[in-house]
């Protein structure tokens, strides 16, 4: 029987120590404003039982991990049809470069940059009523949680800000693979992004990706497929361009943003997410990072 909250202690104990925390992704005006030295897990068994230490309970901007869960809604409303638009490769690149998207003529790499992103974005603007709307509405479901919302003034700030994603639209509207205007798009996007969450929520809203399509409430949500191919991606797609480095040290399904968070699950056994605001050179999670490596090390649980 693995102690869980022992060792979740013990990670606590061990990262809370580090001197260097990474750097707060200040680039975003809004995130500037987090406590470097928060850290946060949650750990969520299929089972049903739940561990957690520090700020498992605290709201933070998930960014970018938001990408799964707008990928997800897409692929529950579209299915397959989405990969006539984006490809499923590592880009190899930072998450917001753009000479990939123009070498490959508008072709996203995958659905887990940000042009990939946008791409999924203007797909649900096109089939859903009221897609801010639909899409909170969505997430609430997968957890059973009324409580989450977007955060407007993180919103307001990446759109204030958001140049190269401005960019990216645009070039991709430029090679026709964006049906709706770049404003209503990206007004999406933006709100998308800006989902204020816990770690413990997170790992609801993830629950569906550990257990076969069916979320915590045990409504299919996804089919099998569909859950194990987002889950393939998340491996090869989720850290950018140090994608390769996670699934060598965690070895993990997962997904980081910038606003500090990861979140990593075992198919059928378990999903875990950490937050740690402070981030590495390449903008995940430093302390999350090492935190997750340590965890797959002591429990000896991971995908390979």
């Amino acid at each position: 029987m693995i102690d869980y909250q022992g060792i979740l202690n013990n990670i606590y104990q061990t990262v809370i120590l580090e001197k260097d925390k990474g750097e707060i992704a200040t680039y975003i005006p809004e995130l500037a404003n987090v406590d470097k030295n928060a850290f946060g897990i949650h750990l969520h068994l299929i089972s049903g039982e739940t561990f957690s230490v520090g700020d498992s309970e605290k709201k933070f901007s998930i960014q970018s991990i938001s990408k799964v869960l707008s990928l997800a809604l897409a692929m529950s409303k579209v299915g397959s049809d989405i990969w006539n638009r984006l490809d499923v490769e590592p880009s190899g690149n930072p998450f917001n470069h753009l000479s990939l998207l123009e070498l490959e003529e508008g072709i996203p790499r995958n659905p887990l940059i940000n042009s990939g992103a946008i791409v999924i974005a203007d797909v649900l603007v096109s089939v859903l009523d009221n897609p801010k709307e639909d899409f909170l509405n969505f997430v609430r479901d997968l957890t059973g949680d009324s409580s989450i919302d977007y955060d407007l003034k993180v919103a307001y700030s990446e759109k204030i800000t958001g140049y190269r994603n401005y960019a990216a639209a645009n070039l991709l509207k430029s090679f026709n693979n964006l049906e709706n205007e770049v404003d209503d798009v990206l007004d999406f996007y933006f709100h998308q992004c800006s989902l204020n969450m816990t770690c413990a929520q997170l790992t609801k809203a993830f629950f569906v990706f550990a257990n076969k399509g069916k979320c915590l409430l045990e409504k299919t949500r996804l089919t099998k497929s569909q859950a194990k191919r987002i889950s393939a991606i998340m491996l090869t797609c989720g850290f950018y361009d140090e994608a390769g480095e996670f699934a060598f040290e965690v070895g993990l399904p997962g997904k980081s943003g910038v606003g500090g968070g990861i979140v990593a699950l075992l198919p059928n056994e378990f999903v875990i997410s950490v937050w740690a605001p402070g981030l590495n050179e390449r903008g995940n999670s430093k302390l999350g990072m090492q935190a997750l490596e340590q965890f797959t090390t002591e429990t000896n649980q991971s995908i390979f």
